[in-house]
């Protein structure tokens, strides 16, 4: 299965799922070592927390899409495309899928980014939070 890691610098998890431009690919199944098959960089306009559920996306050929937080929007987004939204405080790709796997990954903590929307993206959203059951956390075969 194709699952895609959000990265800030496609070597570490990046912290905002929707805002992230970087994504590393990998080929990965239970009980074997995840393969990295592409990269995606995406550009300003093609970040997820913005795209179009109804147009092709670079991201459309994964399953699952792991990152350190994700919004609400990010979620439903995802859902939509039939890929499993998965948030987490692990920094290392490899280690998210193979905790993701294993049923072991640690969740995230905080919501995507503060409330204060700086960047200029106040658009009334509400924000995943992992622990509790929240939606957005995906185990395999779920």
């Amino acid at each position: 299965m194709k699952i895609a890691i959000g990265t800030k610098d496609f070597a570490t998890i990046a912290t905002h799922g929707g805002r992230t431009r970087r994504f590393l690919v990998y080929e990965a199944d239970a009980g074997t070592a995840p393969v990295e098959t592409g990269r995606i960089e995406l550009g300003e306009e093609e970040v997820l927390h913005l795209c179009d559920d109804g147009r092709p996306h670079p991201i459309d050929a994964v399953r699952v899409v792991i990152a350190g937080s994700s919004g609400a929007g990010f979620v439903a987004h995802m859902k939509r495309r039939g890929i499993e939204p998965v948030t987490t405080a692990e920094t290392d790709p490899l280690r998210a899928i193979q905790g993701w796997f294993a049923g072991t990954l640690e969740p995230a903590a905080e919501p995507a980014h503060p409330h204060e929307h700086h960047d200029g993206h106040d658009d009334g959203h509400g924000h995943v939070i992992p622990r509790g059951g929240a939606t957005g956390l995906l185990k395999p075969g779920s």
